[in-house]
């Protein structure tokens, strides 16, 4: 491979991943928005229950989530669902949300 396949490599890498960013970035703002709400609401059972999903958000690896939404699915219903892609984009979206 010459110098030039490689860096044309790197930079559809660096599209991929600008968008990935810009998608999460858009996303998870309004996401973030409505679980803050959600743990602030004044029904408890609703409060702990969005609390206790962002505690385990947190606590599992970004890796492993992406894998789970990439595979169990399609594990169950016998056909993937999400592409690679979209996968990668709802992950992040709902890791960041948590953090936000």
């Amino acid at each position: 491979m010459d110098f030039w396949n490689v860096t044309l490599s790197l930079l559809a890498g660096l599209e991929n991943t600008c968008l990935i960013f810009a998608l999460t970035l858009v996303l998870a703002l309004p996401l973030g928005l409505i679980i803050s709400f959600g743990s602030m609401a004044k029904f408890k059972p609703l409060a702990y229950l969005i609390r206790t999903f962002v505690w385990i958000i947190r606590g599992v690896p970004l890796m492993l989530q992406i894998i789970i939404l990439f595979y169990v699915p399609g594990f169950f219903l016998g056909q993937p669902i999400f592409t690679r892609f979209s996968s990668v984009v709802a992950a992040f979206v709902i890791n960041y949300a948590c953090y936000f």
